[in-house]
C-alpha cells in the first residue's frame, strides 16, 4: 500500500467504527478473507473466523436495537466505551508497518475521528427520536449501515476520493454539532420540565395533609372557634 491507501484505510476504519463498529469489522474481515485486499499484519486478525462470527453476532443484535426509538440511544451510550477505543486501535493497526510514531499518531487521530462520527450519529438519532413515527429511525439506521460499507469500499479502492469525502464529512459534522447539541439540550429540557410538572402536581404527603387541614378549617369556622374557646 502507498501512503494514500494507508491513510485512507486507517481513517476509514476509525470513521466507520464510530458509526457501526461491527459492520466495519465484518467488512474488513470479509475483504481480507476473500483476497480482495491485503490487510496490514496488525489487522489480519479481523479475518479470523472467530472474530467474524463474534462481530456478526453483535451486528445482528445492533441491527435490531438500532431500529427501536429510545433503545438505539441507550445502545449508542453504551457503545461510546467500545466504538471510540476500537476506532483508535483499528487506525493504529492499519499503519503498524510504518513505525511506532506513525502508529501512535494514527491512534490519536483515529480515536478523535471515531469520537466525531459517533457523536454525530448518536446526536442525530436523539433528534430523530423526537418524531413519533419510527420510519425515519429505520431509514436512518439502514442508511448508516450502507454508509459504513460504501465508505470502507471507497477507502479501499478509491482512497483519494474517500479522503476528500472524509474532509467534507468532518466539515459537515462541525457545522451540525452545535445544532445537534442544542437539540439534545431541548430534549432533556423537555423531559426535565415534564418531571418538574409531575412533581408540582403531586406534592409531598405532608404538604397535602396540611392543605387538607387548612381547607377543613376554612369550611368549618365553628369548629375553629370551638378550638379557640
Amino acid at each position: 500500500m502507498d501512503i494514500t491507501q494507508i491513510i485512507a484505510l486507517s481513517m476509514g476504519a476509525a470513521w466507520a467504527s464510530g458509526i457501526n463498529l461491527y459492520a466495519a469489522i465484518l467488512m474488513l474481515g470479509y475483504m481480507g478473507t476473500t483476497g480482495n485486499i491485503d490487510l496490514p499484519p496488525d489487522l489480519q486478525v479481523l479475518s479470523n473466523p472467530m472474530v467474524m462470527i463474534a462481530a456478526g453476532a453483535m451486528y445482528c443484535i445492533e441491527f435490531f436495537a438500532d431500529k427501536v426509538p429510545g433503545v438505539d440511544t441507550g445502545w449508542d451510550v453504551l457503545s461510546t466505551f467500545i466504538r471510540i477505543p476500537a476506532g483508535a486501535i483499528l487506525a493504529a493497526g492499519a499503519v503498524g508497518d510504518v513505525g511506532s510514531g506513525a502508529q501512535l499518531a494514527a491512534a490519536i487521530a483515529g480515536g478523535t475521528l471515531a469520537t466525531g462520527s459517533h457523536i454525530t450519529k448518536a446526536g442525530t438519532r436523539v433528534l430523530i427520536n423526537t418524531s413519533p413515527e419510527p420510519v425515519t429511525n429505520w431509514f436512518a439506521s439502514a442508511g448508516e449501515d450502507v454508509a459504513v460499507i460504501a465508505g470502507l469500499w471507497t477507502a479501499l479502492y478509491h482512497p483519494a476520493l474517500f479522503l476528500v469525502l472524509l474532509v467534507l464529512f468532518i466539515l459537515l459534522s462541525i457545522w451540525l454539532l452545535p445544532k445537534i447539541w442544542r437539540g439534545i439540550k431541548k430534549v432533556f429540557g423537555f423531559l426535565g420540565n415534564m418531571l418538574g410538572k409531575d412533581k408540582l402536581q403531586d406534592p409531598p404527603a405532608p404538604v397535602q395533609a396540611e392543605a387538607l387541614a387548612s381547607d377543613t378549617a376554612n369550611k368549618n369556622p365553628a369548629m375553629e372557634n370551638k378550638h379557640e374557646t
